[in-house]
């Protein structure tokens, strides 16, 4: 009997991958699908929103916004709230969303490194790594302190005004760096924020300098982190480790302890990743 996808067809197409799996054009995308996950990620944005929020800020009509959420809330993607008439981001978004987190054995193997290094500290300790130009936290031991930075699972930052998005930038390739900046532009947060191309350069190099990068500032007032690049075993930055905390409990004459045992845990992480640190070549 025939087995077609153990067929030899000659090319590396992957099974499971149709013929035009590289052709985006919009024959190949579903536009209701595409208009519902474009309001599903509004939604998820602003945090609960009414049905005419919502189809303002969507800028479509509010019957083809309330058929999406009823479908959506058909899912338990979403939910309603009679009482404030609002729309929620719902449990099974949540749940769709830890799977993403354990797909890979990065959360894992880091929790242990990130307890560590917030008693070590006393402070919060962050897992982060990069996606589409954005930092996207993955996991944080918070410390007991009363005054402490909060960064749940699925927030996302910008990379110039985060320590973790400055480690990662120092490891990437300046036309990667480029890419990144064209497209998010250098947003001012606070008057710290390095909103200058040049300016942004100079702090990168002295972070692959001294192996950490610091937040002074600048994306809180009153807020600073420091931050280390972890790497896989292809030596790729893949993530980002990081303490962060109030300024006062941070001074400048404590960041470079505190980068030392950021960096350090950023290469334990790396190591059972299976990086070989020694093969890093610090790029200029």
């Amino acid at each position: 009997m025939q087995k077609p996808y153990m067929k030899n067809t000659g090319s590396n197409r992957s099974r499971g991958r149709p013929r035009d799996w590289y052709d985006k054009t919009e024959q190949n995308t579903v536009k209701s699908l595409d208009r519902a996950l474009e309001i599903f990620e509004l939604l998820s944005s602003m945090e609960g929103a009414t049905l005419t929020e919502l189809s303002k800020a969507a800028d479509q009509s509010p019957s083809t916004v309330y058929r999406v959420l009823r479908t959506l809330e058909g899912r338990d993607m979403i939910e309603f709230e009679p009482e404030a008439q609002t729309w929620n981001i719902g449990p099974q978004a949540f749940l769709i969303g830890t799977r993403f987190l354990h797909r890979t054995s990065l959360i894992g193997r880091a929790r242990p490194i990130l307890r560590r290094l917030m008693e070590v500290t006393g402070e919060t300790a962050n897992l982060a790594i990069e996606r589409g130009g954005q930092v996207l936290f993955l996991s944080q031991v918070e410390t007991q302190a009363t005054i402490r930075a909060f960064f749940p699972p699925g927030t996302l930052s910008a990379m110039h005004s985060s320590g973790i998005g400055k480690a990662l930038l120092a490891q990437y390739p300046s036309q990667r760096v480029a890419q990144i900046i064209r497209t998010h532009d250098l947003v001012k947060f606070t008057s710290r924020t390095l909103t200058n191309p040049e300016d942004l350069e100079k702090d990168l190099s002295e972070t692959r300098r001294r192996g950490y990068s610091i937040d002074d500032e600048e994306r809180n007032e009153g807020m600073k982190c420091v931050a280390a690049p972890v790497f896989d075993s292809h030596e790729e930055p893949i993530a980002g480790i990081s303490v962060s905390g109030p300024s006062s409990r941070l001074p400048t004459e404590r960041l470079a302890r505190l980068g030392e045992k950021v960096r350090q845990s950023a290469e334990d992480l790396s190591r059972s990743m299976g990086a070989d640190l020694s093969a890093l070549i610090q790029r200029p």
